[in-house]
């Protein structure tokens, strides 16, 4: 889950080695938060416009969850 994260950021932005990803212990719903760093020129590029690239990152993660019995949230820092 977390290289599926890491390589939809690195398709979006133009400096490939700022994209990190940080994951937290699953919490007490058993949901899993994962935290996608990206450098300051490049966070437009990964929410686009009225968030809908955030929007389609966060459904493409939610279903790849589902299909394991997962649970996730995806926030972008």
């Amino acid at each position: 889950m977390k290289d599926l994260l890491i390589e939809m950021a690195k398709g979006l932005v133009e400096n490939k080695e700022a994209v990190s990803v940080t994951v937290d212990d699953p919490n007490e719903d058993g949901v899993i938060v994962y935290h996608l760093e990206v450098a300051t020129e490049d966070k437009g590029r990964v929410i686009g416009k009225q968030g809908r690239i955030a929007k389609a990152i966060r459904v493409v993660m939610r279903a790849a969850a589902n299909r394991l019995g997962n649970r996730v949230i995806v926030e972008i820092n």
